[in-house]
């Protein structure tokens, strides 16, 4: 088990951090969203390799990461960095505790939800993919950390088909966010399109896969209805994306 942690933890820091062609098209993308001195919270950092761009951008970061050994890898890479604060927690609609299924192997798709893990049980693409430990984690609210470390300028969230959950526990709204989808279990994005509309007047882009390239772009983007549309359109094999949302002048 320990072995095959490290196996893991190793390969996420490899493809989090050896691509630089990557690294640079995240920057590009997120400089639409941030900027100097804001602060952003990085919800599911893993081993931070967005908690890196946003302080590229001269963000101040609020990074959560409920996993031991990717948290412990985080604090490594930024404890010397006063501008980001590490919470070692899961996001979530309530605050407490939540179980967390870990993937050893391949921690990036590790996640709270049962859903998630019954959706990729046979699901083309997610061959292979073992969910080999369970643990108790603390969780938070994203208003819980509104209260306790300020207001956001953008919220990034990938935490594999909980992020319904995570949205139900924002009550509101912040001025740009973004969540991961899967194709798997399409019902998850479109919740939380609906959790956002209820917020405030978001207007909606996609990124497809690892593209950190936006589909409709500024002056494009959709509304809430049209973009639950629009993903359910997607085809199996898209696999995955980020959805951004910016509140509307």
């Amino acid at each position: 088990m320990v072995s095959s942690a490290l196996h893991g933890l190793s390969r996420s820091l490899r493809v989090y951090y050896g691509d630089q062609k990557r690294q640079r098209a995240m920057r590009e993308l997120y400089a639409t969203f941030i900027s100097e001195g804001d602060l952003a919270f990085d919800v599911g950092a893993h081993v931070g390799d967005r908690t890196g761009v946003f302080r590229s951008l001269g963000a101040h970061v609020v990074a959560l990461e409920p996993q031991p050994l990717p948290g412990r890898a985080l604090r490594l890479i930024y404890a010397r960095d006063p501008d980001v604060t590490i919470v070692s927690a899961a996001a979530a609609d309530h605050d407490g505790t939540v179980r967390m299924h870990v993937n050893t192997a391949n921690p990036t798709v590790s996640t709270a939800s049962g859903d998630f893990l019954a959706q990729a049980e046979g699901a083309a693409g997610w061959e292979g993919q073992t969910w080999d430990q369970v643990i108790e984690v603390r969780a938070v609210t994203l208003d819980h950390l509104i209260a306790r470390y300020g207001h956001p300028a953008f919220i990034k969230i990938d935490v594999e088909g909980f992020e319904d959950r995570v949205l139900a526990g924002l009550s509101e709204p912040v001025p740009a966010l973004s969540f991961e989808f899967t194709t798997i279990d399409r019902d998850v994005a479109c919740r939380g399109l609906e959790r956002l509309a209820a917020l405030g007047p978001y207007r909606y882009d996609i990124a497809l896969g690892e593209t950190q390239q936006l589909t409709f772009g500024e002056g494009r983007e959709l509304d809430a209805r049209t973009m639950a549309a629009h993903v359910r359109a997607l085809p199996h094999e898209v696999n995955s994306g980020d959805i951004y949302a910016r509140l509307a002048n």
